[in-house]
């Protein structure tokens, strides 16, 4: 991925040097091994927040600036602001096309636990994005986890990560959350799992829809890129993911969708460059 001349998105809040959040008196070493497990499985993040908000005695220190020169991770910070930035310019454009305006979110970078809109958020819950505040938040750790455990490393593959939740901003804008939030409320959490893979396809999609216009304004994709994504998203299927952890697939559970489908829809956005392709709530196969 070429993205080194590319400048760098001013939307990024840098959390890392906060003190962290004591849950419970557990160390979050304690609750990371806990919730990860649960994260794998597919269970929407609102929901481990909300796991996390009833556990006693949350405290947060302030943020205190990290010195780029001997940051660890300067390196990933910077690929993710660039990014970021390459999903402000693309979906600006795509908005502007449309005749509407796209609102920026931030992204937010954190170690461990931070707060949220949405409540706390965990590293173990891996990257989420919160509508109540309209940003993304990520523990660069994850992208760790994705090479190690998942076999899923590389510089795209962290990017279609990112693609995907800002694809969930994206639903925010348009109106697809409040419609899917509305319907959570009326059915129960079972039923609601199927809307909830629909939801998750089409932040896939988007994904796709964002890298091929990204790519087309100016190239960056080396080659190889794409099967980083794709593996990517057949690591982090709901099947995939429940067979690593306890062995059995339940497809009922699912809240992601399977690797097929969440491969089949990021290509369907990467090819097709419409968003009008991701409709996934009127497709009848998945």
């Amino acid at each position: 991925m070429q993205i080194g001349d590319e400048r760098e998105s001013s939307s990024v809040e840098d959390r890392r040097g906060a003190s962290g959040i004591g849950i419970g008196g557990a160390s979050i070493g304690t609750v990371v091994i806990a919730l990860i497990a649960s994260y794998f499985l597919g269970i929407d993040p609102r929901v481990l927040i909300g796991v996390a908000e009833n556990m006693q005695g949350s405290s947060q220190g302030e943020a205190k600036p990290i010195d780029p020169a001997t940051d660890p991770e300067a390196a990933m910070v910077s690929e993710v602001r660039k990014v970021l930035a390459k999903t402000e310019d693309t979906w600006e454009a795509l908005f502007k096309q449309s005749g509407a305006q796209y609102r920026k979110p931030a992204l937010v970078l954190y170690r461990n636990a931070t707060q949220s809109a949405c409540g706390t958020g965990q590293a173990a819950m891996g990257p989420f994005y919160c509508p109540g505040d309209e940003k993304v938040y990520l523990d660069l750790g994850f992208f760790d986890q994705m090479a190690r455990r998942f076999r899923a490393g590389g510089d795209f593959a962290r990017a279609y990560v990112i693609a995907h939740e800002i694809g969930h901003h994206v639903q925010r804008v348009i109106g697809v959350t409040a419609k899917t939030d509305a319907l959570r409320q009326r059915l129960s959490p079972g039923e609601y799992n199927k809307v909830s893979v629909r939801v998750e396809l089409q932040a896939d999609c988007f994904a796709g829809v964002w890298a091929h216009h990204a790519n087309r304004a100016k190239p960056f994709l080396d080659p190889g890129d794409v099967e980083e994504a794709l593996a990517a998203a057949n690591a982090i299927g709901d099947d995939a993911l429940q067979k690593q952890s306890r062995g059995v697939v339940v497809p009922d559970s699912f809240t992601h969708g399977s690797s097929a489908q969440r491969v089949r829809w990021f290509k369907t956005g990467l090819e097709s460059g419409s968003v009008r392709s991701c409709d996934t709530f009127a497709a009848a196969a998945l």
